[in-house]
């Protein structure tokens, strides 16, 4: 048995939170398919925006910029301000462009320490997108080339010892799986771990 949820569902459960700006965390490592699921998220909310969490990171910081993301975009959102940051310029190693969200109704926070401690209990929804190491590995080197295949060991590296302290895995509302079959509606719909979140809807599907 395979449990499905649909993204259009998932938003509006969350708009069902108190408002009016509901923070939904998509966090995983690195090639687990956090930034599609965001994407699909967004979309099925009315084009909600998304804060990356990589636009917090650099080649120097892996992990420890944490405090920037809570201080420029957790606190003014949720105070109902707008949420202003200088992103990191990934291709030349140095500071990008200023970017500025908007409170609105829905906001996703998607990246590697998206519902990290510090503030998941003020996050509406809290999702784990759980996918093997081997294929988030196989994932990434498709997509940056085998030339940056000591930097994504390196930066495997630093996100075990996130999931090593904190756990986040077991501590989310939602665990999705992302590695699975396609007997579902990959667009609309998602599969389903386990799952804490009582208001969400949940299909249950034979698989095949």
């Amino acid at each position: 048995m395979v449990a499905i949820g649909r993204y259009d569902e998932l938003a509006r459960a969350v708009l069902a939170h108190d408002g009016p700006v509901r923070l939904v965390g998509v966090d995983g490592c690195a090639g687990a398919g956090k930034t599609t699921f965001a994407t699909r998220l967004s979309t099925a909310a009315d084009n909600a925006p998304v804060v990356h969490t990589d636009d917090f990171a650099s080649h120097d910081v892996f992990m420890q910029w944490w405090p920037r993301l809570l201080d420029a975009v957790i606190e003014p959102l949720l105070a109902g301000r707008a949420a202003t940051y200088t992103a990191y310029d990934w291709v030349n190693r140095k500071a990008g462009p200023t970017i500025t969200v908007e409170p609105a109704p829905l906001v996703v926070i998607e990246g590697v320490g998206a519902c990290r401690a510090a503030w998941r209990d003020r996050l509406a929804l809290s999702i784990w997108i759980e996918t093997p190491r081997a294929e988030r590995l196989r994932r990434g080197l498709a997509r940056d080339g085998e030339e940056l295949a000591d930097f994504w060991r390196d930066w495997m590296a630093a996100e075990d010892e996130y999931v090593d302290s904190e756990h986040p895995a077991g501590s989310v509302d939602v665990l999705v799986a992302g590695a699975v079959g396609r007997d579902y509606d990959a667009g609309n719909e998602f599969v389903i771990a386990r799952s804490k979140a009582a208001a969400l809807p949940v299909r249950v599907r034979e698989p095949g």
